[in-house]
């Protein structure tokens, strides 16, 4: 995939995350395939999570290549941080906005801007081309997780 094709599909992420759930019932949206695994709910404030690690990662690249960034351990988030008190309405709000906001950065950035990493504790250097495909298929991810959530709970609704 070209990288204009991936700033499409980046760009184009908060449309397909909400198309998408709308083919979940909200009632099996806490439900949890196993005990060490997300539900629905837990995926989407994952999301806002993410994203906003994302939103501060992409502004280290562009302005302070070469920078370190830090790692964060998800699943203690999503344990320590209650993610099922959490609002699902304004993790969505959270993410449509940060999302926007980086993809009008780096949308018309200049070649040599790609070229800018920041370095990560556990995956090393990280240019933003590199950046750019794991967060352009985050989205995508956790829609996958998402339907087999559904497939699990309809088995074991029946």
């Amino acid at each position: 995939m070209s990288r204009s094709d991936k700033l499409e599909s980046y760009g184009n992420a908060y449309r397909q995350l909400l198309e998408s759930i709308q083919n979940f019932p909200r009632e099996m949206w806490q439900f949890k395939p196993a005990p060490e695994k997300w539900s629905i709910h837990e995926i989407l404030i994952h999301i806002a999570d993410s994203e906003a690690s994302s939103f501060a990662r992409a502004r280290k690249i562009i302005c302070e290549s070469g920078s370190s960034v830090m790692a964060y351990d998800e699943n203690l988030w999503a344990q320590k941080l209650n993610y099922h008190e959490q609002s699902i309405e304004d993790s969505l709000e959270l993410f449509r906005l940060l999302r926007m906001m980086t993809f009008q950065i780096i949308k018309d950035l200049p070649e040599e801007t790609w070229n800018n990493f920041i370095i990560h504790p556990e995956n090393g250097k990280i240019t933003l081309d590199d950046w750019l495909n794991v967060y352009e298929a985050h989205i995508p991810i956790h829609i996958n997780q998402m339907r087999r959530n559904l497939n699990d709970w309809q088995k074991n609704k029946n």
